[in-house]
């Protein structure tokens, strides 16, 4: 059987004194799915993916990503672990006002040690496929909400990463632009591209991910898969 993209066993967090935000969570997500986090304010769902992303660690539990024991890694570890095995969508886009587009897409893989030609082209491949290459060299603040989320998506696939975080990637988005979003992020999983996406939004769990996972009070009380699973495709060369 095909390893598995994340595998939590028994992780649990607690923050100061407070009632635990993560009790005893155990997850597998396999390559190919797109995988939807639901759950109210304060369930979970950011510590979740923050556990996932290694920006947090675990007071008890395993977190293994691509098979690399996340919670065991140090500062170093894991800034290297995100660049090279994660990609990152916010909902507020965390775009730089000061560089161009092709600058803001590029920099993961500069910071990753890519030469600035290799980068250059993979940045127009990746702009190109997500249909925004005519803004390549404008900066973020001339373009609309559903646009900039496009160069965050194109950022986040520059290291062709294993895996792809999104927290609420449309909810500082209208409508039109929400939905446009979510056709991408479904275009990407059935390219192969894995998914984990924290929302609200249920609408848009729906629509773009073929399963769901329910969070209540840091317990994962609800996992339901679709019964179609996106395939395990070879991703274009573009968006891998």
């Amino acid at each position: 059987m095909t390893m598995p993209v994340i595998e939590l066993r028994g992780v649990s967090r607690r923050y100061d004194d407070g009632p635990p935000a993560l009790r005893e969570a155990s997850l597998t997500v396999r390559p190919g799915e797109a995988v939807a986090i639901l759950g109210p304010s304060g369930s979970g769902k950011s510590t979740l993916l923050n556990l996932i992303a290694g920006l947090d660690r675990p007071d008890t539990g395993t977190v293994t990503v691509d098979g690399v024991r996340v919670d065991q890694l140090g500062e170093a570890g894991s800034a290297r672990y995100r660049r090279s095995k994660i990609g990152m969508v916010f909902q507020f886009f965390n775009l730089l006002d000061d560089l161009t587009v092709t600058d803001n897409v590029v920099l993961p893989a500069r910071l990753a040690g890519m030469a600035r030609g290799e980068a250059d082209r993979r940045a127009a491949e990746l702009l190109e496929a997500l249909g925004i290459d005519r803004h390549a060299r404008a900066y973020p603040g001339r373009l609309s909400g559903g646009e900039r989320q496009r160069v965050a998506v194109a950022r986040a696939l520059m290291n062709r990463p294993a895996l792809l975080l999104a927290d609420e990637p449309t909810g500082a988005l209208d409508t039109a632009a929400g939905q446009d979003v979510s056709r991408l992020l479904t275009a990407l999983n059935s390219e192969g591209q894995t998914i984990v996406m924290v929302t609200h939004d249920l609408a848009l769990a729906r629509s773009c991910t073929n399963r769901t996972v329910r969070i209540a009070d840091g317990r994962i009380t609800e996992d339901i898969p679709s019964q179609a699973v996106a395939p395990q495709a070879v991703a274009s060369e573009a968006a891998r």
